[in-house]
């Protein structure tokens, strides 16, 4: 289910919950053979390019890591957000963040995702829905939601919790699934995440020919 139309809230009289960024940098990048948090572009590697972005639209912002890798170097310098609940993949760095703050609302975001802009995120913030769970950009590719440039409301938190007891533990299934907003994106390539060598390859000649 989806839900569409302008940014609103049901309830004018009640404040918004403050919006924190979360970096997911926990993966481990396999098909990239490679940790893609450290790919470098025009001199910064993808984590710091990505947190700097989300910086300049919210603060704090985290990044989401595993028990493993809290003295990475790549990572080790910027706030994080352990795992803290069972399982793999991203719903788990999700809910970990949901857990450690459950009155804030959280723009996440994938760490492989290069060509992400500032209008993105403004896009993104702008146009979210604050009584629903999610509100996530419809992929240009096939139209289904993309939950890693997202914000998850804190009202996701219980939900989430359920549909991973269920079995669940695709965040895009989840949002297939539930109540959320879905947006229409006017930079689709922003949202293009990067998984292997060769595409690795090509996002690099693609931005060293871009302005």
């Amino acid at each position: 289910m989806t839900r569409t139309g302008t940014n609103y809230s049901d309830h004018p009289g009640i404040p918004a919950a403050r919006v924190h960024g979360l970096i997911l940098a926990g993966g481990s990048s396999s098909r990239m053979q490679r940790d893609k948090a450290a790919l470098q572009y025009r001199g910064k590697n993808q984590l710091d390019r990505t947190f700097e972005l989300a910086s300049r639209h919210l603060s704090p912002v985290f990044v989401s890591v595993r028990a493993a890798q809290t003295a990475d170097p790549t990572r080790a310098h910027h706030p994080l957000i352990v795992d803290s609940v069972a399982g793999e993949g991203p719903i788990v760095g999700i809910r970990s963040a949901l857990a450690a703050y459950p009155d804030a609302a959280w723009l996440v975001l994938a760490c492989d995702l290069p060509f992400l802009s500032d209008a993105a995120l403004s896009q993104l913030l702008r146009e979210r829905d604050v009584d629903g769970l999610a509100t996530a950009y419809r992929s240009a590719h096939d139209g289904l939601p993309e939950p890693l440039c997202a914000i998850w409301e804190p009202a996701a938190a219980a939900a989430l919790e359920s549909y991973q007891a269920g079995g669940g533990h695709c965040p895009r299934k989840f949002l297939i699934r539930h109540a959320v907003r879905l947006l229409e994106p006017l930079d689709g390539r922003a949202l293009d995440n990067i998984n292997t060598p060769e595409e690795y390859t090509q996002a690099l000649a693609t931005l060293d020919t871009a302005p």
